[in-house]
């Protein structure tokens, strides 16, 4: 049994340690992945280390305090960092980050645009350049590329950063962001509840060199078809049957591959992100932006799933005491 309470609460001001520094946060973004910790279908991989929990990990703020072994900022900073997902507090008005893990934001680049770059931004980068072969400088051979949920956070970001490269885009949406999807770049967009979309038949009869899955419940049988014979599925949201499909092909020598992805988080990836956006090469689509005394609003409607781009907080201050939304998970399970 698990019970789930969120409730907005106050707790102490956080003491960043020697390699942390303390923000004060203007901005933050939610990702599937924090309410999937809420709900404990993640307990295998993360599980918070105390309760109540301060969920999300995406944010931007200014700095105003640093432990004694900081070196690349100083009080005052605007910056943009990725949290611990174990630890998370980024629905709150300050939290704690790593120094490894925190880049310069420019003026260029609102805290709300900064704020929906770690993980979704990042997630669609590294999945395209790390796995997919994708040069962001367009200097690559062309290739094939097709993202699925292209209307959302991570499938916003991999449409653009894709077409930097010397890529072809096919996307999937749902009908009422056909356009939109378009207007980020994509060369053929599929309403996937239509029977070309259901089966992802590009329109132009390309065969894909990569995908970029950002949803779930599409089968093997439906993607193999339509890749090329050295093609890849990069699962974003993978579980055990995603690592199994995996092992099962490395085995068997299939030249064709589903690959289960992972996302890690370094500062250069940071600074790179808000570069391409600070150079208009790149943007954060904003659905809907919430007040932190909105939080649980925001949240639900990020576990609805029909966003288009990214849901942001905006932390707007005004308690002497550190304001924050807190999730308490209580049960057999995690005691």
């Amino acid at each position: 049994m698990i019970v789930i309470c969120k409730q907005h609460v106050e707790v102490p001001v956080p003491t960043p340690k020697s390699d942390e520094v303390l923000l004060k946060l203007e901005a933050t973004s939610i990702n599937p992945v924090d309410w999937k910790i809420q709900k404990g279908l993640l307990r295998a991989i993360f599980l918070p280390r105390k309760f109540p929990h301060i969920p999300c990990v995406d944010v931007a703020g200014d700095v105003v305090e640093v432990g004694p072994q900081v070196k690349d900022f100083k009080v005052g900073d605007k910056v943009i960092a990725k949290l611990g997902l174990v630890y998370g507090s980024g629905l709150a008005e300050f939290a704690v980050a790593s120094e490894s893990l925190t880049a310069v934001r420019p003026p260029e680049v609102s805290a709300a645009e900064a704020a929906g770059l770690p993980v979704a931004g990042l997630t669609a980068r590294d999945a395209l350049t790390q796995i997919a072969g994708v040069k962001l400088d367009g200097s690559g051979q062309q290739k094939n590329i097709l993202v699925t949920a292209a209307s959302g956070g991570v499938g916003h970001y991999a449409v653009q950063l894709a077409k930097l490269g010397n890529t072809h885009v096919t996307a999937t949406c749902g009908a009422r962001n056909i356009e939109f999807v378009k207007g980020l770049g994509a060369d053929e967009v599929l309403d996937y509840k239509t029977p070309e979309g259901a089966v992802l038949k590009s329109p132009s009869g390309k065969k894909y060199d990569a995908v970029i899955h950002c949803t779930t419940g599409i089968p093997w049988s439906t993607f193999s078809p339509n890749l090329t014979e050295n093609g890849k599925v990069i699962d974003l949201t993978p579980g055990p049957s995603s690592f199994w499909s995996f092992a099962v092909k490395k085995l068997t020598f299939s030249k064709k591959q589903l690959v289960p992805f992972i996302l890690t988080v370094k500062r250069e990836g940071l600074e790179y992100m808000v570069q391409l956006v600070k150079e208009g090469k790149i943007k954060t689509v904003i659905d809907s932006r919430f007040p932190l005394s909105r939080a649980e609003d925001a949240w639900a409607k990020s576990i609805d799933g029909h966003a288009t781009g990214k849901i942001s907080g905006d932390i707007i201050s005004g308690c002497l005491l550190f304001q924050s939304f807190c999730v308490s998970m209580y049960g057999t399970r995690y005691i």
